[in-house]
């Protein structure tokens, strides 16, 4: 099985070792044929508090560090 990889943006910063990171999504309407944008919100483990909100980055599916943290940072994306 794949190891399953993102790329989103930082919007919070406040937890300890934890980012939020928003996923946006288009998708195609079946029947109106119109794009449509769908957000996701995932908790991600960031070690050493690098991020910041704005920040462009990759991350990666791992096993659950938590009851809402499995997805961990691979790299920051340039922006």
């Amino acid at each position: 099985m794949a190891i399953k990889e993102v790329i989103g943006k930082v919007i919070k910063n406040k937890m300890n070792k934890t980012i939020t990171v928003s996923i946006i999504r288009k998708i195609s309407h079946k029947k109106y044929n119109k794009i449509l944008s769908k957000t996701k919100k995932y908790h991600v483990h960031d070690e050493y508090n690098h991020y910041l909100p704005g920040d462009i980055v990759k991350i990666q599916e791992i096993r659950p560090i938590s009851k809402t943290k499995c997805w961990k940072v691979i790299e920051k994306i340039n922006n």
